[in-house]
């Protein structure tokens, strides 16, 4: 667990733009850093070697013509031989370096020139002046020192620690500075509100990228604003059409009741529309809310009981049941209320409750409410495993699913329980059938 915590942590880090931002100048710099040292080091070498043959050739021309020239230093010796005795007097020229003796071969086959030549232990540039008679060889030593090797390495190190760090501050410096206009975009857009008409954010910002960014955003909230109005116009006036012949019917069916009051099937009928009537009237409500992803609290709502609306939905969806042999058990082990429109209640536990009976073709269902859930079983075919993690999808049916349907009903009960903070959850019975499980909070006992 701590390690997919560390790895979320770094993962986040390297995503974020200014972090981004320091590590690419991060990079260039060391690179830099790096590819000057290399440079460096070779330009030392080049021109300490140029240096040197420069020398050489200066202090071979002055021992050619006086052979007791004594301008060398103790890295410089001399020696001049004659081609038929190429080999006098050469040893003594490398006592301090005896392996040398064995490279004779190849310093006496050297043209004119400079060049260099190495033993065992020690580097050598030699200039070479070759005529008729006398052959004339100035040596130096160029053997590196360690302790100067050392500090010179140090030196670069150190130049390479100092030039990366100087990156690193430029690159926080500069990175702070290139993400402050998108910071404080950021910042606007989260501090605009739930203001229908925003203040626009362009004339904030120059015209460069973070400006057009923020013309772009005012633009595209100018068209879901206008999306918002168009439908916040469109709930107000289905809901006002809606409530119009929904009273109309309701007023009718009171008169009817009131006139067939000794025709029982006729009042049962009439009852039936009355209460379709008063459930699509709720519906409507309840959608509406939805629409507008209003949630009425505590402090202004009314509390309604949960076990009562349980009963009105029974009735009303008994109708789903028809001719199949399958019985109804409710049990109210706990009452309780629910802070939240009644309309609302009545949407998310009848398209449970409607469920259950629907598709439930022989066996029970039953209904238990209980310590602020509602838990509806029944015996039907149920659902495989994979399936019950789509089953909130919209338009989604299960493979055992029969009969007309949209796949819409608990894909709106989702809705209003993430609109009211409810928890849903459907899970398999054994050996068949389906669980529907719904929490409610701001409950209080009935």
């Amino acid at each position: 667990m701590v390690s997919d915590t560390a790895s979320f942590k770094t993962m986040k880090f390297r995503r974020r733009l200014r972090y981004r931002i320091i590590l690419s100048f991060l990079i260039f710099g060391t690179l830099l850093s790096g590819l000057f040292a290399l440079t460096a080091l070779s330009m030392r070498a080049y021109l300490e070697n140029s240096l040197i043959d420069e020398a050489l050739e200066k202090d071979l021309k002055s021992f050619v013509t006086d052979p007791e020239y004594y301008g060398f230093s103790t890295r410089y010796f001399a020696w001049v031989g004659r081609p038929d005795r190429a080999w006098d007097g050469i040893g003594s020229s490398f006592e301090a370096d005896p392996s040398m003796a064995r490279r004779l071969p190849d310093i006496i086959s050297l043209d004119n020139g400079v060049h260099g030549i190495s033993s065992e232990t020690q580097t050598y540039r030699v200039a070479v002046n070759k005529s008729n008679t006398v052959w004339n060889y100035v040596f130096y030593n160029t053997t590196p020192n360690p302790r100067e090797s050392a500090m010179l390495m140090l030196v670069m190190a150190s130049a390479f620690i100092v030039f990366s760090l100087i990156a690193l501050i430029l690159a926080m410096w500069s990175s702070k500075r290139i993400m402050a206009p998108v910071t404080d975009l950021a910042n606007r857009i989260a501090t605009l509100g739930d203001d229908i008409h925003p203040q626009p954010l362009a004339p904030n910002y120059a015209a460069d990228e973070v400006g057009k960014l923020a013309q772009a955003l005012d633009e595209y909230a100018a068209r879901l604003t206008a999306l918002a109005v168009r439908d916040k116009e469109f709930n107000a006036d289905v809901s006002h059409e809606l409530r119009t012949p929904l009273a109309v019917i309701q007023s009718a069916t009171e008169l009817l009741v009131a006139g067939a009051k000794n025709d029982e099937k006729t009042l049962t009928r009439l009852d039936r529309i009355k209460r379709a009537t008063r459930q699509s009237t709720e519906l409507t409500e309840a959608l509406l809310h939805l629409g507008r992803s209003e949630k009425i609290d505590g402090s202004t709502g009314e509390y309604y009981r949960v076990d009562k609306i349980v009963e009105d939905v029974i009735d009303f969806k008994r109708h789903l049941l028809g001719n199949k042999k399958v019985e109804v058990h409710l049990e109210v082990r706990q009452p309780f209320l629910v802070c939240a429109p009644e309309s609302v209640i009545l949407v998310v536990l009848g398209n449970l409750i409607g469920n259950a009976f629907k598709y439930t073709p022989l066996g029970a269902v039953t209904i238990l409410v209980e310590d602020g859930q509602v838990i509806v079983e029944d015996t039907g075919p149920g659902l495989e495993k994979d399936e019950l993690q789509q089953v909130f999808v919209r338009h989604y049916r299960g493979s055992s699913a029969s009969g007309k349907g949209s796949g819409l009903g608990l894909a709106i009960v989702t809705r209003f329980c993430e609109l009211y903070d409810w928890q849903v959850k459907i899970e398999r019975r054994e050996p068949s059938g389906l669980r529907a499980r719904i929490r409610f909070v701001e409950t209080a006992l009935g």
